[in-house]
């Protein structure tokens, strides 16, 4: 055999002994360093499902407190059924008493009081004298314009001869025109000075005649505000006497804007006094605005009333009782109740719930305590009692009825 088959016969029991070798040597244990890196692992895992859990956790916290913080924002109110009012075919409204005439007394001249003729409480006729005024100055004024009247009256008298002597001769041309025109030009302005000065003595004349104080017409005495001896300046600084007529009383009354088509001009209104129990006196609606005050919405009406008796006194108040027709379903709810705002007057309901719902009404009578609501309201309404004067509509309310809890969130 060559040599060159020699090595492969040596290489094949080379290779043998490897395989040998490779089927009996033992298995390699994995390194520190991999096992380090897979503990790095397994806490980054931990580390971000604790994270996570922390994380939904506060989600939930503060999904938890926003929930209980919006229902302890909510207000707590009381809701109650709207109470059906009877049908209303009458009605009471306040009534203020006045005089028909009511006039205050001035002075129209200066001077000292000397004499008062009637004290508080006197009835008086018209033309009656009520005081006297001394007016010395006036006095005086008045006789220095009679005399310069008089001058005037004298001057215009010359005046007017020399006109007239002049107006003949000139005729016979013994005087010229010029001198006559002259003459007859004197004579127009003295007589202008004459009505001047009569025009002033009829001035002082009247000043003079308000020294004297009378009733401008028939009523009693109300307030009297001078004494003898007191100076009185003229004009509206002092009132002396205030006068008023009492025979008829006008009571005026503001009647709600829901009523103001079922009145007439002439219809009988009675009314009654706290201090007459049990009598009604009957007036009559004489007259009316014929408009509505944009601010209270009602309509000013004015009845007259017979007080030839005596017995009723201005300034007092009245209880009118109105007649009107029967009115459609009404509904009672507190005073408390209304809400007003810049849109008009609202009273909150409650719907679904917990929801709070500002809804527009008309009020009818009045009595202080409750209000009549005529429209707006229907059977069945849970009407809130007091509502807070931030309520808005559409905001969540906690109801509270009377026997039970506040609810939470309406549950």
């Amino acid at each position: 055999m060559s040599n060159a088959s020699k090595p492969s016969r040596q290489q094949a029991p080379q290779a043998s002994q490897a395989s040998h070798d490779g089927a009996t040597a033992p298995v390699q244990k994995p390194s520190s360093s991999v096992k380090a890196l897979v503990g790095v692992i397994l806490l980054l895992a931990a580390a971000l499902l604790l994270a996570g859990f922390g994380i939904m956790s506060r989600r939930s916290a503060d999904a938890v407190l926003a929930q209980h913080t919006n229902e302890m924002a909510a207000p707590t109110v009381i809701a109650r059924p709207a109470l059906p009012g009877a049908p209303v075919d009458n009605f009471v409204l306040p009534g203020n008493v006045t005089a028909y005439t009511d006039s205050p007394i001035y002075a129209r001249t200066s001077g000292y009081l000397t004499r008062w003729y009637f004290d508080l409480g006197a009835r008086v006729k018209k033309g009656a004298l009520l005081a006297e005024i001394a007016t010395p100055e006036l006095d005086q004024q008045l006789s220095q314009a009679e005399s310069d009247l008089a001058t005037a009256q004298a001057t215009a008298n010359n005046a007017r001869i020399q006109a007239e002597r002049y107006s003949g001769l000139v005729k016979t041309n013994a005087v010229s025109q010029q001198d006559t025109d002259t003459f007859v030009n004197q004579a127009a302005a003295t007589l202008s000075a004459v009505q001047s000065a009569q025009a002033n003595v009829q001035r002082l004349r009247e000043l003079q005649s308000f020294e004297k104080v009378y009733a401008p017409f028939d009523g009693v005495v109300t307030a009297r505000t001078i004494d003898t001896g007191q100076l009185i300046d003229t004009g509206a600084g002092k009132e002396l006497f205030r006068l008023q007529a009492i025979q008829t009383l006008r009571v005026y009354v503001n009647l709600p804007q829901v009523y103001s088509q079922s009145i007439k001009r002439g219809m009988k209104i009675g009314m009654t006094f706290s201090e007459h129990v049990g009598k009604i006196y009957q007036g009559t609606l004489v007259r009316t605005a014929d408009a509505i005050d944009p601010v209270s919405r009602t309509l000013l009406v004015e009845i007259d009333v017979d007080n030839g008796a005596g017995e009723l006194l201005p300034g007092s108040l009245a209880q009118v009782h109105f007649k009107t027709p029967v009115a459609e379903t009404t509904f009672i709810a507190p005073v408390s109740a209304l809400i007003f705002r810049r849109e008009g007057m609202r009273i909150a309901t409650v719907v679904n719930g917990n929801i709070a719902h500002l809804v527009p009404v008309v009020i009818g009578e009045d009595d202080g305590a409750t209000v009549q609501l005529i429209s707006g309201i229907n059977a069945g309404d849970l009407v809130i009692q007091d509502p807070p004067d931030s309520l808005i509509d559409g905001e969540k309310v906690h109801v509270e009825s009377p026997g039970r809890p506040a609810n939470a969130g309406g549950k």
